[in-house]
């Protein structure tokens, strides 16, 4: 079972890869472009997912509560970015996280809810400000909706993946560590 859920998980990291290349908006509307966005970057969407899982181990309101704030305050960053408010390290930040969240759920890491909001908040900031930095020609509000929609999708993802093979803590936590370790890659290939 371990050995699907890892061969899944590696499956649809491959399917990203290829997807660097974002949507113009102009040909493809701005709403659009934001939503395939955080789908196009393999950083992105590990994370997106981690937090997901992460929530699904914390259970309860954590479930809701930790996606949410990542949401929020990749808005925020988003706007910061958009306003022409500079982050610095913002990359290398994102790679940090993808590293970080993955690792959290590979120790099934327990916090208090306020503070694991917080933990994915901070990166939260810094994917919201990639995603304004790289807004282009998008419409901001239509963008950011799209990117939005999409992150909570994937967090959604996630928290049922979590969910899935929650009889399996051990599956979880080899998802946990297969994205940190991609997260390695990222930053280090």
């Amino acid at each position: 079972m371990i050995r699907r859920i890892a061969l899944a998980f590696a499956a649809l990291a491959a399917t990203t890869a290829p997807a660097f290349a974002h949507l113009d908006p102009q040909a493809h509307g701005s709403l659009l472009a934001g939503f395939t966005h955080p789908l196009a970057g393999l950083d992105h969407l590990l994370a997106m997912v981690a937090v997901g899982l992460w929530a699904a181990q914390a259970g309860g309101r954590a479930r809701l509560l930790v996606p949410a704030a990542f949401v929020t305050t990749m808005a925020a960053g988003f706007a910061l970015a958009v306003s022409g408010v500079g982050l610095p390290f913002v990359e290398p930040a994102i790679l940090a996280s993808v590293v970080a969240l993955g690792l959290l759920v590979a120790m099934a890491v327990r916090l208090d809810l306020a503070l694991s909001a917080a933990v994915v908040g901070v990166f939260a900031l810094f994917h919201g400000h990639a995603h304004g930095a790289e807004l282009g020609a998008a419409g901001a509000a239509a963008f950011g909706l799209g990117f939005a929609v999409a992150t909570a999708l994937l967090h959604a993802a996630g928290i049922g993946l979590g969910l899935a093979v929650a009889r399996l803590p051990l599956a979880t936590r080899l998802l946990g560590g297969l994205t940190a370790g991609t997260g390695l890659a990222l930053a280090f290939g």
